[in-house]
């Protein structure tokens, strides 16, 4: 396909389309993270980098390249929580298409004061804020409750009496999603051995999820917050109500518009295939490589009655160019040159070697053909009988002399081309010793078809029998 841009292979729009697709998921998994904010530095500082290459600016795009060679270590060691979370959610649909789901602001005083009164009581408490990623799979066991949030309910809940107090409460905006959930225990080793199962039930969902978990202490009545698998302790109203705010608003794209959300997610899209594309461009438009092709020639629609007796070449070379990973990629079956015989005449040939007579993969160029012309010489297959001829070779024994030599059968059938057999007027048995004849008799030798080209046609015998009569020589 001819486009502005060049050629573009389906393959090309494959690419694009599915690295496209790939940016626009990580935009859609990490928006609103610091996470997206790092990788958006490191694509402007590869495009500095393209920038200083193609302005010839060595010392700058050797630096810059040293950083991004070990940007992928850099990633792993910033990005170590989001990447874990990424890898344990079980639901491949929210990694491949699916959306984050929403979250609605909370109402964080009531929550603030629920908290530090449940401390104050020394009153244990485990409440779960989802992020933006699904936790269905991690949380088990919750019964359905769907309450406006009040400080009543909350107190309610957590009371020891009530069955539900060892489990957790969920929260999504202003309600209470589900209670006495049951939290996945941490595995590691490194914690205080005087945390409970509250603590190792927090630690456990912040490692494997972004979700918030606020818990309260009924040992020491104290408030701690978990997240990205780490742990601190509330001593002020202001700090948890800030550690909930900050929560809510860096997972919540629901706080904009739906026509909003749909109008930067359109322009998320857009701008991840812009990018794609650019990188294609560049990568496959960059600089052009050129290489020389030894490839072998193909003859098509030769008549069935005539044959090919010899060409001036077999292969011609063929200097093409294109971009380095295109042509690297070159297929020895994606390289053809053919060339129709369906008008060639019986007798001498001569074609030029055109882009017509070239299949080159898209994208690649033909910059020079050697040689440029082939010559192609045809002829057709006859059938000639000839007369067979021994060869003989050295001499009779002193006093010896042959005096007749009669051969059966005296003549064959030879198939070959027309332009050889009119030359041949003979054919001849492999070599006749006359050194080894002492008297009469008979012998079989093989026939000597000369040139390789020649056959025997059926029912022609491949050897004769010579019958030869040796006499004394008379004094």
């Amino acid at each position: 396909m001819e486009t502005p841009l060049g050629i573009i292979r389906w393959q090309d729009l494959v690419d694009i389309a599915i690295n496209s697709y790939i940016i626009f998921r990580l935009y859609i998994l990490l928006r609103g993270t610091q996470a997206l904010r790092i990788l958006i530095g490191f694509a402007f500082l590869w495009l500095f980098q393209m920038t200083a290459v193609s302005l010839g600016l060595i010392i700058t795009s050797w630096a810059i390249q040293g950083i991004t060679a070990v940007a992928a270590i850099i990633i792993i060691v910033v990005f170590r929580n989001e990447i874990r979370r990424v890898l344990q959610v079980k639901n491949l649909k929210s990694i491949l298409w699916g959306f984050t789901h929403k979250v609605t602001p909370t109402p964080i005083e009531t929550i603030v004061e629920s908290a530090f009164e449940l401390a104050r009581k020394k009153i244990g408490a485990l409440l779960v804020f989802p992020g933006r990623e699904d936790i269905n799979e991690q949380v088990q066991n919750g019964l359905p409750w769907n309450g406006v949030i009040s400080k009543e309910m909350i107190l309610s809940v957590f009371w020891p009496d009530n069955p539900v107090h060892d489990g957790a409460v969920i929260i999504n905006g202003d309600r209470i999603l589900e209670v006495g959930a049951i939290l996945p225990l941490t595995h590691r080793t490194d914690i205080p051995t005087h945390y409970g199962t509250r603590h190792r039930a927090a630690l456990g969902l912040a490692e494997i999820s972004d979700a918030l978990i606020i818990l309260v202490s009924e040992e020491k009545g104290t408030v701690l917050a978990f997240s990205n698998s780490q742990m601190a302790t509330i001593t002020r109203r202001e700090k948890l109500e800030n550690i909930l705010l900050k929560h809510v608003g860096a997972t919540s794209p629901s706080i904009q518009h739906p026509q909003k959300q749909k109008r930067n997610l359109a322009i998320a899209a857009l701008l991840s295939l812009l990018l794609v594309t650019g990188i294609w461009y560049s990568f496959s438009r960059g600089l052009e490589t050129l290489i020389s092709l030894e490839t072998p020639i193909d003859y098509m629609n030769r008549d069935p009655e005539m044959e090919i007796l010899d060409t001036s070449v077999n292969t011609v070379t063929l200097n093409v160019s294109g971009s380095g990973p295109l042509i690297k990629s070159i297929r020895p079956d994606q390289v053809m040159v053919r060339i129709d015989l369906k008008k060639a005449i019986i007798g001498n040939n001569t074609f030029t070697i055109t882009k017509e007579n070239i299949t080159l993969p898209p994208g690649v160029n033909l910059k020079r053909v050697n040689p440029e012309t082939v010559e192609v010489i045809l002829d057709t297959t006859i059938k000639k009988s000839l007369p067979v001829q021994v060869d003989w070779s050295g001499k009779l024994a002193p006093g010896l002399i042959l005096v007749q030599a009669t051969l059966e059968p005296p003549s064959v059938e030879v198939i070959g081309k027309n332009k050889i057999l009119s030359d041949i007027s003979t054919i001849y048995t492999k070599k006749v010793f006359l050194d080894t004849l002492a008297k009469s008799g008979s012998l079989s030798v093989n026939l000597a078809l000369t040139p390789a080209s020649l056959k025997l046609a059926p029912g022609s015998k491949d050897k004769v029998t010579v019958t030869y009569v040796v006499e004394k020589v008379k004094p």
